[in-house]
């Protein structure tokens, strides 16, 4: 990110979120708090663009951005299930999951970049979207200071496990912080789990499929938020493995699509195969 800019990758994101509400049914992501968020004047220049949102690129682009939000608070359900009432939304963005969840005791921290965390609570204050006592922001920028250092006087528990969501980050930092932020986690209490996307190395992808990424790449570039991180998927099992983490789940697009996509008549799903989801759990 530059310096004192909030993430425009992050309103892209929230942008394919509300596009979700308004052009696919029935919606993998239930919600409505996607339009409110990003503005009225957004939703409008939506609405009147419904050609672009139904390009195929852009179907499957919105379709990956709603499966990873909806896999993120499935898993958060399954972690409330037994018994974590710690949920850390890292790199959280115009994310909305805190201000609807339906778990009841539930302790949410907001982590993201103070810039775009300064930006995010402007746009809750124009939506008229309340702030619950439940949730504490915390402004971090992850490639100068640890989770560690920033959870430390949030009121957050060492003492308790956590559920730790982080969707759309790991693809923009170095490998170092990556690293360091998913072996903060593997150190959490057994019961700790987490759920991230990442990007596909390069040397697994098809030519189609590089030539997609170099455009992804270039867009994202020049809004000054470049891609660093590849993985393979499974030698990121492995080292997650090695950091503590007793069991992982990977899903890939076909995993996807048959966890969410199945039997639509609209024919919405994902595609490309450049970004995958993971879960693991301490």
């Amino acid at each position: 990110m530059q310096e004192g800019r909030f993430s425009r990758t992050a309103y892209g994101v929230a942008l394919r979120r509300a596009a979700h509400q308004l052009f696919d049914d029935p919606k993998v992501l239930d919600d409505p708090l996607a339009l409110p968020i990003v503005g009225e004047k957004a939703a409008e220049t939506l609405r009147s663009d419904s050609g672009e949102a139904q390009s195929r690129i852009s179907r499957a682009v919105r379709a990956f951005m709603a499966a990873r939000s909806r896999y993120a608070e499935d898993q958060l359900a399954l972690a409330v299930s037994r018994a974590v009432r710690q949920y850390v939304v890292l790199g959280a963005g115009l994310d909305t999951s805190a201000y609807r969840h339906p778990h009841s005791d539930l302790r949410v921290f907001e982590v993201d970049h103070p810039a775009t965390q300064m930006w995010k609570r402007d746009r809750l204050q124009v939506a008229s979207i309340v702030i619950p006592p439940w949730l504490t922001f915390i402004p971090i920028d992850f490639e100068r200071q640890t989770l560690a250092d920033g959870l430390k006087q949030s009121g957050f528990s060492v003492e308790s496990p956590a559920f730790f969501s982080w969707l759309g980050v790991t693809p923009y930092l170095t490998r170092e912080a990556c690293m360091a932020t998913l072996g903060f986690i593997a150190k959490r209490l057994p019961g700790t789990g987490v759920a991230f996307d990442f990007a596909v190395h390069r040397d697994l992808l098809s030519i189609k499929q590089k030539l997609v990424l170099f455009a992804i790449s270039t867009r994202v570039a020049a809004a000054g938020e470049p891609f660093q991180l590849f993985f393979d998927p499974r030698q990121l099992a492995d080292e997650l493995r090695q950091l503590g983490f007793s069991r992982t789940e990977t899903l890939d697009g076909d995993a996807i699509n048959i966890r969410y996509f199945n039997n639509r008549s609209d024919g919405l799903r994902v595609g490309g195969g450049l970004g995958q989801l993971m879960a693991a759990w301490v």
